[in-house]
C-alpha cells in the first residue's frame, strides 16, 4: 500500500494563546514558554527517521519547525519548507480579538461561530468548510511527494482539528472530545485514499513543572 507517515504538530505557546485571543493569520511569535515547548518536542522527535519538515509561513509554526529539523539525526537537509496551506484559519475581523470580546461585540456571528456552523464565515475570513477543503489539498499534495517515509508538518490548532476528522470522518459540527494541545505529538497516516489515525495528543515531553524549573534557574 502506497503510504506516508505524517506527524503533525501544533506551534508552541503564544501570547495570544495564554490570553484567549483569535490569531488566525495574524503573525504572533512564540512566548518564552512556546520556545521552551519547541525545544522539548524537537528532543522528543531527534531520534525519529523524518524525511522533511513543512511548516505553515507563519512565525510560531516556523519557528517550531525550525527547532524539530535543527534537533533531528536523520534529516539530511534542514531547511524548513514552509506552506501557506497549512496556516491557521482566517478569523478576519475576529483576529485579534479576545472570546468575550467576539461574544459581546459580535452576538450573533459569534454564536454561529460557537455552535460550529460550518459555512459561518466572520467577516474576511474563512468558513470552517473551507479550512477543511483548505488543508485536504495542501496534505494530498505534500504527503503524495513522500510516499514510503515520514514527514513532519507543523501548523495551528485549527489545523490539528481538521486533520482529526478528515482522519476520523467527522461532520464539522461534532462537538470536540480531543485535545489540541500545543506542540504535542500526533500521528496519522496518508494512502491515496485518504487519513487514518494512528495516535493522537502525546505530550509526555511537556511537563509544566520543568518548565517552571527552568524559569527559577534563570531568575
Amino acid at each position: 500500500m502506497q503510504a506516508t507517515r505524517v506527524i503533525a504538530i501544533r506551534h508552541g505557546e503564544t501570547a495570544w494563546n495564554a490570553g484567549m485571543r483569535l490569531q488566525g493569520h495574524t503573525d504572533i511569535g512564540l512566548n518564552a514558554r512556546g520556545e521552551w515547548q519547541a525545544q522539548r518536542v524537537a528532543q522528543a522527535l531527534a531520534e525519529e527517521s523524518i524525511h522533511a519538515v513543512y511548516s505553515s509561513d507563519l512565525s510560531r509554526a516556523h519557528a517550531t519547525a525550525q527547532a524539530i529539523a535543527q534537533h533531528n539525526t536523520s534529516l539530511n537537509d534542514k531547511n524548513v519548507a514552509t506552506h501557506q496551506g497549512l496556516r491557521e484559519r482566517g478569523f478576519g475581523t475576529f483576529e485579534g480579538q479576545t472570546y468575550a470580546q467576539i461574544a459581546e461585540d459580535w452576538p450573533v456571528e459569534s454564536e454561529r461561530w460557537r455552535s460550529r456552523d460550518p459555512h459561518f464565515a466572520p467577516p474576511g475570513g474563512e468558513s470552517l468548510v473551507q479550512l477543511r477543503d483548505r488543508i485536504q489539498s495542501t496534505v494530498d499534495a505534500l504527503a503524495s511527494q513522500h510516499v514510503g517515509e515520514h514527514i513532519v508538518l507543523v501548523a495551528h490548532g485549527g489545523v490539528m482539528d481538521a486533520l482529526y476528522r478528515l482522519a476520523t470522518q467527522l461532520d464539522l459540527q461534532s462537538p470536540r472530545s480531543w485535545a489540541l494541545g500545543n506542540a504535542a505529538i500526533n500521528r496519522l497516516l496518508w494512502t491515496p485514499e485518504g487519513l487514518t489515525l494512528v495516535g493522537w495528543a502525546d505530550d509526555q515531553h511537556l511537563n509544566d513543572e520543568d518548565f517552571a524549573d527552568q524559569g527559577a534557574a534563570l531568575s
